[in-house]
């Protein structure tokens, strides 16, 4: 997947994999001159738009405005989230979960049935096992299985008491892994395990991690990869002691220490070889990749302008990108009217053609093979606040 037009960062990262803590005023924290090959990148204003077509979803028969998580089974899209209600100062009136799947091949919708609401007020991570649906979040530990349209509660655990929902989760194949997370000052540095085979929950090893509330990663088929910042909840560095960057690996249940990335933030997906994470740094424009066979990271054309909160899917040839904010150039957030398209083999970014429905921050997004879809997800609203939208379309790119 590495063309021409990418460039390397860190000819050599052995510092990095040891947890070394890197200070640095150039963008890419603790690149220097000697260890960054530069060579030149196709500019993203080169780039002709992304041909393919935009359709949009029918009416969907839920809106939940909390929540929203979703799955791509190979069939279909499942969505599950929250609608609430709240009086005027803000205060919950009354709370319900809400599901339905979406088949892109009759372009048809079916509302599920939903568990019992609970006391959650953050939002979910799921997981597609193969055959349920598996929910976590705090006081949420539920799975649904499609063609049974019934939903089972996963059992407690001593585990769980700890804290509940996690900043990283992943399928492994075998087990639903959760790491990190946190809320109101604590940033965790562990992780559990839910086992369908056992019905069962299980520690993770110990980790040499700096805790996260909101670490970076994806599954790789045989790890996990963990990405985390360089300073805590309170705004004080962690210790250099602790990693930046591990790989846990469930069938040994045990972490390797791997080099950190250059800058923090982003949306990361995982392309079949290497870690693709845009959006970071403190332009929101950075775009890296990390390939665990060499333990190195790539600088990759930037965005064309920055986005937050963004959604990403993997196609098989390019990283597509939809949603999410934009600096303005007067100042503050603005929601672009168009995606974006990254393609490694020419190291370019181009736009997708304005899509039928608003722009929005944090939409469900899958690739179903074919074509990307994109549902939901929410916008901030004149006078203050944000608006949830419960629309959806989506892109098909035109074969070459």
């Amino acid at each position: 997947m590495l063309g021409l037009g990418r460039r390397a960062i860190f000819a050599s990262s052995a510092a990095l994999a040891c947890g070394a803590v890197l200070a640095s005023t150039s963008p890419f924290e603790g690149a220097s001159a000697a260890s960054t090959r530069a060579l030149p990148a196709t500019p993203a204003a080169a780039a002709a738009p992304l041909a393919g077509t935009w359709r949009r979803l029918p009416a969907a028969p839920i809106a939940p405005n909390a929540g929203l998580t979703s799955v791509w089974t190979g069939t279909e899209l499942l969505l599950f989230g929250r609608v609430e209600t709240h009086a005027k100062d803000g205060t919950l009136l009354e709370r319900s979960n809400v599901a339905a799947a979406y088949n892109p091949a009759t372009n048809r919708w079916r509302r599920l049935l939903a568990p019992t609401p609970t006391s959650s007020f953050m939002g979910y991570s799921s997981a597609w096992t193969g055959r349920e649906l598996l929910v976590w979040g705090p006081g949420t530990h539920a799975a649904f299985d499609p063609k049974s349209n019934r939903w089972r509660q996963l059992p407690p655990s001593p585990l769980l008491a700890a804290h509940d929902g996690f900043g990283l989760v992943a399928w492994s194949g075998r087990e639903l892994v959760g790491w990190g997370g946190g809320c109101c000052g604590e940033a965790f540095s562990n992780g559990v395990a839910y086992v369908p085979s056992s019905d069962s929950w299980r520690a993770l090893a110990p980790s040499p991690l700096a805790g996260s509330q909101g670490p970076i990663g994806a599954w790789t088929g045989h790890e996990l990869l963990v990405f985390v910042g360089n300073v805590s909840p309170a705004g004080t560095p962690w210790p250099a002691t602790l990693a930046r960057g591990a790989a846990y690996d469930p069938a040994s249940d045990s972490w390797r220490r791997i080099a950190a990335m250059p800058v923090e933030g982003g949306t990361a997906i995982w392309d079949g070889r290497e870690l693709l994470v845009v959006g970071g740094g403190a332009s929101r424009r950075s775009a890296l990749a990390y390939n665990p066979a060499t333990n190195r990271w790539l600088r990759l054309a930037a965005l064309p302008s920055s986005r937050l909160d963004a959604a990403i899917v993997w196609t098989g040839r390019r990283l597509l990108l939809w949603g999410g904010t934009t600096r303005a150039p007067a100042g503050g957030q603005v929601i672009p009217p168009h995606g974006l398209a990254y393609d490694p083999r020419a190291n370019r970014w181009s736009a997708l053609p304005a899509a039928p429905i608003a722009g929005r921050e944090n939409p469900a997004a899958a690739w179903n093979g074919h074509a990307m879809i994109v549902w939901g997800g929410s916008r901030a609203i004149l006078g203050g606040g944000t608006e949830s939208l419960a629309n959806g379309a989506f892109f098909t790119p035109a074969r070459r």
